[in-house]
């Protein structure tokens, strides 16, 4: 064993198989394709029968698979995904909502409350709703599911919830459906776990579709499903893709996740059940939806909109950014009902949610945010009294101001303010704005005593934010100018003339509050404040306090209308100055706003923010800032290097009063300048363009498979096309110039595109088929719609298409009942369902019905049943029918048991092909199947007729030969009158036909038969009743129902309900019951023949005269016989010796015949042993000739030759 080490034995390669074909594909070795080509008759067809039948199987499936193709309506910012996660009581519903919503966003969430909107990656927002065991929530969700969660319990199986809801899915448009398996661990042994899957899965299949999705939550841990498989099926449900359901794609409809009371409190107070006006928000879905329209709250009932209006997205999507995953400022969550939620603002609210009883209570470091509305709630004091009593010192060594030397200088220019103000149209009290011009024409005699007084009121009351706007500029301005009188010594009234010229061409509000020694110098460089871009030193300052959505403004504005908007503005000034009486700036005018409008435009913008769209710059070190008490730095650009690097501006042409234009020497100095001129061979772009083509050439885009030409390729290839071709190819080659660069590009293309598209119509052909043809046209249909309102702003698109799909929308509802509101309950669904323009009205509908197998009894013609039908559920009385062969709709009294009939009801008007379901009470849960019929809407009038049998019945009272009198089926003449002509038949089978009306007894008739009839016959006519659709819609008003009673609603009850629920016995109908038949005794007359007929029948046929016996004569009787004593004891004798013999006789014969039996059965033992001895010899026989054959065998093989 030195040294030697057993070598152990090696796996056999693979040699066929795929593995054997993995691993021949990494060599580059042969592959099928190889194969076929080796040996080709192993790979032909040996059956043409059975290729055409795998070739039909496979168009088959093909065919199958389509759908017929749907204008693609999604908007380009969809809507959430709604997820509905069903299933019956405790099996983890709540559980998985919350681990989902942890995975996405990271945040932990306590009771689940109504939808819970989260943003989920970069394109897609979910809305997470879970569905309780009540039958309204779950019709209601199953219409606005995107995708379900059927959780189900392995441990039990399926419950009845599961299939109850995969019914009413099936009947609302089936969504996407994604079954979970939960308490997976109660499972010890891993054969009968992997054995109920499999069961589970299969029967979910049959239900679903073949190869659904099955997820399995294998445990938990710590009250949580494993993050690992949570993880997996958020992945799943992230890249899912959803088929537009016709319902949905045709009806607007929202998802309610916030409820607002809007009803005047006095008016509540009052009347405490008076109807309310509410405003309900959510994301829009399904198709545009226009103001004023109608809708439907599905239980409650029908309303008119009467005011909607769009928010912004309190969920939003993050920026387009190429990045995998989300930062945590994207990570959002949204569930207002839930309490979960940061600030949202409505029209006249802003409602915040405090982290009091927020998600993340664990918070170390309470935000700064939470802390600033915290701090608003605590305060005690108003900020008028804060304001009043604070004073202020802005700059070191400077004097601290009160609120009284502001309010002398901001009573001059004093802000609007608003003024209560009743307005009889709408009935409300509206905020008027009042300016203080108006009120100084007003009060023109006042003097400034009652200016005081206004000031001295307005600060009294809230002021609005404009106000201290105004008034900060003022206040900045005296502020900086007082500073600067302590420190230098020089005549204030100058300052004060230099500080109004500026003042009066401000360009923005930060010139306003600048310096005098900024404006003193900013008037030696001839540099005006802002240009309308942020320098770099702004934006360093700004960087930190932007926040993510602001929008970044970029002036875009060309120089004259820069300009114009100048003039515009001193304009505005000059007509507020005019009114004090100043007129001094009028004076040079002209020359003030030209030197304005120069200094606009030399103001040296930040080019690399204006080409990059944002500035990263190292502080400059060396720079000195000046600081200005402590908290403002001193702005010198013109000394900063930044300012000498940006100072000539390449993008900008400075309008300069020396150069004279009309010379042509100075358009000549820059004609080459431009691209039409004269460029050097280097840069001249049609020379670029050329070489271009000529180094690259022809190239494939790998991705799409479409060739791209070079010029030389194109022009060979266009040489074989129409001559239009080459007469553009010409047209190219001799406008190939800069100027003319994207007309150029694009026919490039265009005619790329046309070489492409004939290439593909000469090869392509056969495989375009009319569902392609159709798709397209969708495609470019959605495509067109798409395009139509691209660059409009949302508020003109709205007026136009209306609100569009993934819009949050706000609708205000007025007359809503008191208990929706009182009773309002979140863990029960509100949508808001959009009616069409027909839709809300109500009428007769025809429908075909099928009873569900699994319901158990038959439904029964004028019952009451509860109808999910469109948005809306309702209870009604359907009449079923089924139509005869011809034409007729006959009344039946119960639905058939496998079979559909139609159904008539008195109901909303849905479009046709609309799909319902019925249950027969939605109260509470019963221990079997709840879905009583499915269906579908077939017509929406009044065509079909529902007739039902009334059979007449009649008694012949008087017969001739072949006619009858009628009595007893009609009552007076006009009835019969009616009928005349009607055919009638006897219970025998004899028809009939009415004839004329009789005028003795009222209501008899004349009618004329086939045959005789019998006074015991009955006469009948057979006629058919039309039947009336009883006219009842009753609205299942669930959602009006006290909080834990919501499934408790009843509506009206069947007659069966009614009798048990008052016990009352149903009394029989007397002729209903059965009674013994009893059929008298009928005695038939004897045959009568005529004698002239008796003579002409054969002597065989003629009866025959038979005399009756008489009485036996006297003389032939025979007489009795009376025996002697002495003979009757002989005869005794004789008869009890004969009874002894024939007793002997029999018993002898008994006991032989057992002798005879005994002896049978010994000789059948004889017999069996003689044939044993027998069978034993011949097989000793046999056997001694077996051996015997043997023996000469082999002595025959050993003498026979050895070659053989």
């Amino acid at each position: 064993m030195d040294g030697k080490v057993k070598e152990q034995k090696r796996h056999q390669a693979k040699h066929s198989g795929p593995k054997a074909q993995k691993k021949l594909k990494k060599q580059g070795g042969s592959t099928e394709e190889d194969e076929c080509k080796r040996n080709p008759k192993a790979f032909a067809v040996q059956s043409a029968v059975r290729m055409a039948k795998t070739f039909h199987r496979a168009q088959d499936i093909k065919t199958k698979k389509h759908h017929i193709p749907l204008v693609d309506r999604t908007p380009l910012e969809p809507p959430p995904v709604v997820i509905v996660v069903v299933g019956p009581p405790k099996v983890g519903k709540s559980t998985l909502i919350r681990c989902l919503i942890k995975n996405f966003t990271r945040q932990k969430m306590g009771d689940i409350c109504g939808p819970v909107t989260i943003v989920s990656g970069k394109k897609r927002r979910l809305t997470f709703m879970e569905c309780n065991n009540d039958i309204n929530t779950m019709i209601d969700l199953a219409k606005v599911a995107d995708l379900v969660l059927m959780l189900i319990d392995a441990s039990f199986g399926f419950e009845m919830e599961t299939f109850e809801f995969l019914n009413i899915c099936q009947v609302h448009g089936f969504p996407r459906i994604m079954g979970v398996l939960t308490h997976l661990d109660s499972f010890k042994n891993n054969k009968t776990l992997r054995k109920t899957k499999k069961n589970l899965k299969h029967r979910f299949w049959t239900e679903v579709y073949q190869g659904a999705k099955l997820f399995y939550l294998s445990g938990m841990v710590y009250g949580e499903y494993q993050t690992q498989e949570v993880k997996n099926l958020g992945r799943f449900i992230s890249v899912m893709k959803f088929r537009p359901l016709v319902w949905q794609t045709s009806h607007p409809y929202v998802l309610v996740d916030r409820m607002e009371d809007l009803t005047d409190p006095e008016r509540v107070r009052t009347d405490p059940k008076c109807d309310r006006t509410v405003s309900l928000y959510g994301y829009l879905r399904g198709t545009h939806l226009k103001n004023k329209g109608q809708v439907h709250v599905p239980g409650v009932g029908d309303f008119q909109v009467s005011d909607v209006n769009f928010l912004p997205d309190p969920c939003p999507l993050p920026d387009a950014q190429k990045k995998r995953a989300l930062n945590e400022k994207e990570r959002l969550l949204y569930a207002p009902m839930a309490g979960v939620g940061g600030v949202v603002y409505d029209k006249d609210a802003v409602y915040i949610d405090l982290p009091a009883n927020h998600v993340n209570q664990q918070q170390e470091e309470v935000r700064p945010t939470t802390e600033l509305v915290q701090s608003l709630i605590d305060t005690h004091a108003t900020l008028d009294a804060k304001m009043a009593a604070s004073k202020v010192s802005l700059f070191s060594g400077s004097v601290t101001l009160d609120p009284t030397d502001i309010e002398q200088q901001s009573g001059e220019k004093e802000g609007p303010h608003e003024k209560q103000v009743w307005d009889p149209n709408t009935q409300r009290e509206r905020r008027a704005v009042v300016f203080t011009e108006e009120e100084e024409e007003e009060d023109a005699v006042t003097g400034s005593s009652d200016e005081e007084d206004d000031n001295s009121e307005d600060s009294e009351q809230e002021k609005e934010a404009d106000e201290e706007d105004d008034n900060l500029s003022t206040f900045l301005k005296d502020a900086r100018a007082r500073s600067e009188r302590t420190e230098k010594t020089a005549p204030p009234v100058k300052r004060q003339r230099v500080e109004e010229e500026m003042l009066v061409f401000a360009d923005s509000e930060d010139d306003l509050e600048m310096s005098e020694e900024e404006s003193e110098e900013k008037g030696q460089s001839g540099r005006a404040g802002d240009s309308g871009h942020c320098s770099e030193e702004d934006e360093e300052e700004t960087e930190d306090e932007e926040e993510e959505d602001d929008d970044q403004e970029s002036d875009d504005e060309s120089v004259e209308e820069e300009g114009a908007a100048l003039m515009e503005q001193t304009a505005s000034e000059s007509e507020e100055e005019g009114e004090k009486g100043t007129l001094k700036w009028k004076e040079g005018l002209q020359q003030k706003a030209s030197e304005a409008f120069l200094r606009h435009q030399e103001a040296a913008p930040n080019l690399r923010k204006l080409v990059y769209g944002s500035v990263v710059e190292a502080d400059d070190s060396e720079e000195d800032k000046e600081e200005l008490g402590g908290l403002f730095r001193v702005s010198r650009p013109q000394k900063s290097k930044k300012f000498k690097a940006n100072a000539v501006d390449c993008s900008r042409f400075i309008p300069d009063t020396s150069h004279n234009w009309d010379l042509e020497e100075m358009l000549n100095s820059i004609r080459d300048c431009f691209v039409t001129g004269k460029w050097e061979e280097s840069q001249d772009a049609a020379t670029l363009l050329k070489e271009d083509e000529e180094l690259y050439g022809d190239f494939e885009d790998l991705e799409t498979g479409e060739v791209h030409k070079g010029q030389t390729g194109l022009q060979d290839q266009a040489e074989n096309s129409e001559k239009d071709d080459d007469n553009d190819d010409e047209a190219e080659e001799s406008l190939v110039k800069v100027d003319d660069e994207e007309v150029q590009k694009n026919k490039r293309l265009d005619k790329k595109r046309r070489l492409k598209e004939r290439f593909d119509a000469e090869y392509d052909d056969g495989d375009a088929t009319y569902f392609d043809d159709l798709k397209e046209e969708m495609q470019k249909q959605a495509e067109l719609n798409r395009a139509e309102f691209e660059d409009v702003d949302d508020e003109t698109r709205v007026q136009y298409e209306g609100f569009r799909p993934g819009m949050y929308v706000r609708l205000e509802i007025s007359s809503i009942p008191c208990e929706f509101v009182i009773n309002f309950d979140p863990h029960y669904p509100v949508i808001l369902g959009g009616l069409g323009s027909s839709e809300g009205n109500i009428g007769y509908l025809q429908m075909r019905l099928k009873k569900h197998r699994w319901y158990e009894r038959i439904l029964k013609t004028r019952d009451p049943l509860i109808l999910s039908l469109g948005w809306r559920r309702f209870q009604t009385i359907p009449l079923y029918h089924i139509e005869d062969h011809n034409g007729r709709h006959r009344l039946l009294k119960y639905t058939p048991q496998h079979m559909h009939c139609g159904a008539s009801i008195w109901g909303p008007i849905t479009p046709q092909g609309t799909g319902f379901l019925a249950v027969q009470s939605v109260a509470g849960t019963k221990a079997n199947f709840r879905i009583a019929a499915t269906g579908v809407v077939l017509d929406l009038d009044k065509s079909v007729t529902v007739v039902k049998k009334l059979k007449l019945i009649g008694y012949p009272y008087k017969i001739f030969k072949n006619t009858c009198f009628i009595k007893g089926m009609f009552n007076t003449v006009l009835e019969v009158a009616k009928f005349e002509g009607a055919s009638v038949r006897t219970v025998s089978g004899v028809r009939g036909q009415i004839k004329k009306a009789l005028s003795t007894p009222p209501g008899a008739y004349r009618a004329t038969f086939e045959d005789r009839l019998l006074m015991s016959d009955i006469v009948f006519l057979r006629s058919w009743y039309p039947v009336s659709v009883p006219q009842l819609y009753n609205p299942v008003t669930s959602l009006l129902l006290p909080v834990g009673q919501k499934d408790n609603w009843a509506g009206m009850r069947t007659m069966g309900q009614l009798k048990h629920d008052l016990g009352i016995r149903n009394k029989p109908n007397a002729d209903s019951l059965y009674k013994p038949i009893v059929r008298g005794q009928r005695h038939f007359n004897p045959l009568h023949i005529p004698k002239e007929l008796q003579k002409s029948l054969p002597f065989k046929s003629k009866p025959k005269q038979q005399q009756s016996k008489g009485k036996t004569p006297r003389d032939l009787q025979r007489p009795s016989v009376i025996r002697e004593p002495h003979e009757r004891k002989v005869a005794a004798l004789l008869h009890a010796l004969s009874t002894v013999h024939n007793y002997k006789r029999k018993k002898a014969h008994m006991v032989q015949h057992a002798k005879h039996k005994e002896f049978l059965q010994q000789k059948g033992k004889q017999e069996e042993a003689k044939l044993k001895r027998q069978k034993e010899a011949r097989k000793k026989l046999y056997r001694v000739m077996g051996q015997m054959d043997r023996k000469k065998l082999r002595s025959s093989l050993k003498g026979a030759p050895q070659e053989d």
